[in-house]
């Protein structure tokens, strides 16, 4: 079946599913493979489910009318994504970037749906599979599309680009992240650097931080919208305060890191003509969820929880951030930074060398790659080590800082403090 007779069924259902606990009545399932499944097994299921078809690639699997048979299900569906964005007709953002990607996508939307109907991106499903699926999300009612695109290889952004086709775009920043894939911060830049890429060869605007010299060198050539300079950062203790055009904004949002974050909703909502009285609200009432950023008073501490992820970048940032915190205790529980290949060592070593100069009053290194460093401070192989000893040592009256990568899960020891 090629795209449009796939595209005549779909804009008939409106709904994709690819995960049959999760099937939506009338929905197209398309039975993706992974490493250890193969999604055409099934396909049966996700009719019985309520799906009103299912796309596979095995002719085994095809046992009826309502099974759909094509070469590749991942590209079907990536290519019905493309053919749906080319019938919208829509404006769409796409944003990518080492660190500040999906805390940046969700201020964008918080502003542009004070005037549009927007459709963007649900957490992080920014690759190959969540790309396609944010936009077979949008319908006729979305406005402008908000399309976070994430990559830890080269060739990647590229890749997505062309299957969003997006008018705008804006990169975050390039830092190191993602290094194993990349091969190196060069590789960094160049693999974002694809977003601007296209935007050059299909003539449209990107958005800019006149502050990262990176993004006005890359950029040449291109459309640029700059951000607002009537944009004043005031202080982040903890909590980033700024201005805009003489108006003071308030944000739930910690560390002065995301100052750039927030710079980049307001611009972007005052080019798209959010009032400015309706950009200050967005802004103030967005408030941070899954471990990104959150601030959460125990009986005992002050936490700054920020567990999301972490890579050199994003940690150095938080800890400059923290660095400026006003308390007399602090306390910082750093985890392991993930995906640096090579870089592993000499980058968890660089941090817990910048952590001693700090002199926090308590620093805590968790895994194996900080233990493995040269220091002082305390160091514990596994969560299940650190629990233990803040079980039998509590942390008390203290403001703590806990930075790690996803697959450290550092928000599991919040009831140890």
């Amino acid at each position: 079946m090629d795209v449009k007779e796939l595209y005549r069924l779909f804009i008939q259902h409106g709904l994709v599913d690819t995960d049959t606990r999760k099937i939506r009545n009338n929905s197209i399932f398309f039975a993706l493979k992974g490493d250890n499944f193969n999604g055409n097994k099934f396909a049966s299921d996700a009719l019985a489910k309520g799906a009103k078809y299912a796309v596979v690639d095995e002719i085994e699997y095809k046992t009826n009318d309502n099974v759909i048979l094509v070469d590749n299900v991942l590209k079907a569906l990536q290519n019905l994504a493309n053919y749906h964005r080319n019938q919208l007709n829509i404006p769409i953002i796409s944003l990518t970037g080492s660190n500040g990607k999906t805390t940046t996508k969700e201020l964008i939307n918080a502003v542009l749906s004070c005037r549009f109907r927007t459709t963007a991106t649900k957490g992080n499903l920014n690759n190959h599979i969540g790309v396609p699926l944010t936009l077979l999300s949008m319908n006729s009612d979305t406005e402008i599309g908000i399309v976070e695109m994430g990559a830890n290889h080269q060739k990647e952004i590229a890749f997505l680009s062309k299957i969003v086709e997006p008018n705008y775009g804006y990169i975050t920043n390039f830092g190191s992240a993602h290094l194993e894939g990349f091969g190196s911060i060069e590789g960094v830049i160049k693999g974002k650097s694809e977003l601007y890429d296209f935007i050059r060869d299909s003539k449209g605007k990107v958005f800019l931080n006149s502050d990262d010299p990176i993004q006005i060198e890359k950029t040449k050539g291109i459309d640029v919208i700059r951000f607002e300079e009537s944009i004043k950062f005031i202080d982040a203790n903890p909590f980033v305060n700024l201005i805009f055009n003489d108006e003071k904004i308030h944000s739930k949002l910690i560390g002065s890191y995301n100052y750039a974050n927030i710079s980049a909703a307001i611009t972007i909502g005052s080019y798209f003509k959010v009032s400015e009285k309706e950009i200050k609200k967005a802004i103030e009432n967005y408030i941070p969820s899954n471990n990104r950023s959150e601030i959460i008073e125990t009986e005992n501490n002050k936490i700054i929880l920020d567990a999301y992820n972490a890579n050199p970048t994003s940690m150095k940032a938080a800890l400059d951030s923290f660095i400026l915190y006003k308390s007399n205790h602090k306390t910082i529980v750093l985890g392991d930074m993930f995906e640096l290949g090579d870089y592993s060592g000499v980058e968890h070593q660089k941090i817990v060398d910048y952590v001693s100069k700090a002199k926090f009053s308590n620093v805590l290194l968790v895994g194996n790659n900080f233990f493995e460093t040269k220091t002082n401070h305390l160091k514990f192989k596994t969560l299940e080590e650190l629990k233990e000893y803040l079980t039998k040592k509590p942390i008390k009256d203290s403001t703590i800082l806990i930075k790690g990568s996803r697959g450290i899960t550092l928000e599991k020891i919040l009831p140890f403090c």
